[in-house]
């Protein structure tokens, strides 16, 4: 069962959305020893042994449990497509990325029909780690989750608050996992326009590969005691750009950050 353990209690799962990552979770849960039933409205491969619902009304039916992999925009209306053929029983897990008001609004509802709801927040990617991907629960239905999913070696960990404090946390972490994603790629470009993307490439990967907590603390200690001779060299970073034909968005963000720090200082960095 690709070493995974069983729970002591089969449960009737049901999957809303057979994409990437809803295909990967499901055939772990399948190879766990669970019954499986997956929805999706797009014509998506099923996997093998996974029961194809017509509907998603017929994925609920006999649901213990039901987990959302779906597109942030689409999650609210995933929820509504058949949350009154929800069992009362049931605990629904959405694993969508959005804001804390979508999932506190989410879990309402799903509290209007007696149902649990969990704010599942996944803290990397799903390939590669299947079922052992690493999330963050909150909300009323939390608990249950970790027990059950837990069985499986998912790791899990629970915030004791109300649906949407595991997006938050999630969301606080994007800002520097997805900005630093766009402020690489800005600068690759820059690379290649005058062309030494090979060295660039290296260097930014050997500078991310050796960071350490010390290193982070003084890159953001040192923006305070420096952030004059910094802002210089970003402003000339912005022109270089310019030069180059490469439109500086996250420079010039920096460029502003550090103006901000001027005037408002860093945040306190934890012990």
């Amino acid at each position: 069962m690709n070493g995974l353990q069983s729970s002591s209690k089969t449960q009737n799962i049901a999957v809303f959305g057979l994409g990437e990552a809803g295909s990967l979770l499901a055939v772990d849960l399948l190879a766990a020893g669970n019954v499986v039933t997956g929805y999706d409205p797009k014509a998506v491969v099923t996997p093998f042994g996974i029961i194809r619902a017509n509907s998603a009304s017929d994925a609920v039916a006999n649901a213990d449990i039901i987990i959302a992999l779906t597109a942030g925009d689409d999650a609210s209306e995933a929820l509504e497509q058949a949350i009154t053929d929800i069992p009362v029983s049931t605990l629904y897990a959405d694993f969508s990325t959005n804001s804390a008001k979508v999932k506190l609004a989410m879990a309402e509802r799903a509290a209007s029909f007696a149902f649990d709801f969990v704010d599942v927040a996944l803290m990397t990617v799903v390939p590669g780690k299947g079922i052992h991907t690493p999330v963050m629960v909150a909300g009323v239905g939390a608990s249950r989750f970790e027990a059950y999913f837990s069985t499986f070696g998912m790791p899990v960990t629970r915030i004791h608050g109300l649906a949407g404090d595991a997006a938050t946390r999630k969301l606080l972490r994007s800002v520097m996992m997805k900005g630093l994603a766009a402020v690489v790629i800005e600068s690759m470009r820059a690379g290649e326009a005058v062309g030494c993307a090979e060295w660039l490439w290296k260097n930014l990967c050997d500078e991310i590969a050796s960071a350490d907590t010390t290193l982070i603390a003084r890159l953001v200690a040192g923006t305070q005691s420096h952030a004059l001779r910094r802002l210089h060299e970003m402003e000339c970073s912005t022109e270089l750009l310019k030069d180059l034909g490469v439109e500086p968005t996250m420079t010039l963000a920096t460029v502003e950050s550090l103006k901000s720090v001027l005037s408002k200082g860093i945040p306190a960095i934890p012990d």
